[in-house]
């Protein structure tokens, strides 16, 4: 691996240099690794950032004042450019209460400009001939581990050097489609984005398989994942390592099951889990039936014949215009909005006005629908 040129930002002394040369920079690539795959709960654990002249890798377990840099990600004179944002804002947000404003997301571009493939290392290699080699150790590394090695540094700061040229190259397609106000609006929409907590007293009902059981089952369930939430905090391991979401849908469903035969539980597990196991869902059958919770918004009646039929007329009119712009059809209008209106096709002013509707979307293919909802 050849590795690029960057600083580590360690100390309060390198941070304030770094920050001399971030601050003053019209454009930066952000980036940041965390440790989800490696402990719970997860933290940021470096923040990289380049300019055009420098790459910074920041170590935020290691500076304890990083409001300078905040100050930056949230100044509406500096552009800051990320791929695949969603993760890092929600990160930002979470561990530093960070803002990411005016923000340029690359993955978001390449897919207005109708690119197949989104990834980074995909894009750099195919817009601006860079081929950067991923190790897959480093793609796994424990990011809260120290000293971090040079190689995984450098990897690091490689996802950022080259955000602004491939920033520049994405921005170029889209201007020759026309499609420049859609990324704009996009993005603005994404630097919205914030980390909302899950919610204690309901988060076990979005384990995988929770949909399908019962009352009954659910206490379990409830009683298991509070049991496995308490031990991933105090082995800080991730959740999934402590007890998996498969194991615990099955004993929530069969809670007399003999632990050595339930799936994904091992003898390693059976030795230092057992008895908590056998009391989280002793607990849970001692507990009152669970009754999920009515959802804010009630659901839609069913679809007549007619409705559905219109439906997907509508789903074939979007499919239509994906093919002829080579865009993937759900970028052009949400299917909830298409939902809405297959019920009441005489909504669809009401309709642009939505949350779920983009400006772009209603000003590029609002007449194209009204046609289509009349036919």
């Amino acid at each position: 691996m050849s590795g690029v040129a960057y600083t580590l930002v360690d100390d309060p002394k390198a941070l304030d240099a770094a920050m001399r040369d971030i601050a003053a920079a019209p454009r930066i690539g952000v980036d940041t690794e965390a440790d989800s795959r490696h402990h719970y709960p997860e933290k940021v654990c470096l923040i990289q950032v380049a300019t055009e002249r420098r790459a910074y890798v920041i170590d935020p377990l290691a500076i304890d004042g990083l409001s300078a840099l905040g100050r930056v990600l949230g100044d509406p004179r500096v552009e800051k450019v990320l791929h695949g944002a969603d993760y890092d804002l929600r990160g930002l947000d979470r561990d530093f209460g960070f803002g990411v404003k005016p923000l340029y997301d690359t993955n978001v571009a390449a897919r207005l400009a109708g690119l197949e493939r989104f990834g980074l290392a995909a894009l750099m290699e195919d817009l601006l001939g860079i081929v950067i080699p991923k190790q897959a150790a480093l793609q796994k590394s424990d990011w809260s581990r120290r000293p971090l090695s040079r190689e995984a540094l450098s990897y690091g700061a490689e996802d950022v050097v080259h955000l602004g040229a491939l920033r520049d190259s994405l921005d170029e397609r889209l201007r020759a489609l026309g499609r420049q106000e859609w990324a704009a609006e996009e993005c603005e929409r994404l630097s919205e984005v914030r980390y909302a907590a899950p919610d204690p007293e309901t988060a076990f009902l979005s384990v995988k398989g929770a949909g399908r059981l019962d009352g009954p089952a659910l206490a379990v369930l409830r009683t298991l994942s509070e049991m496995r939430e308490a031990e991933a905090r105090r082995r800080n391991l991730p959740l999934a390592y402590v007890l998996s979401a498969e194991a615990m849908v099955h004993l929530a469903a069969h809670p007399d099951a003999a632990l050595a035969v339930v799936p994904g539980i091992g003898a390693a597990t059976v030795r230092r889990l057992g008895d908590a196991i056998r009391r989280a869902v002793r607990a849970g059958q001692q507990a009152p039936p669970y009754a999920r919770p009515k959802p804010e918004v009630p659901p839609l009646p069913r679809l007549t014949s007619a409705e559905s039929k219109r439906l997907a007329r509508l789903k074939a009119w979007r499919q239509a215009h994906g093919k002829r712009l080579a865009l993937d059809p759900a970028l052009l209008w949400p299917v909830r909005s298409l939902d809405r209106l297959a019920r009441a096709p005489g909504t669809l002013d009401a309709e642009t006005r939505s949350s779920d509707v983009r400006r772009w979307q209603a000003a590029e293919f609002g007449a194209s629908l009204r046609e289509a909802l009349s036919g």
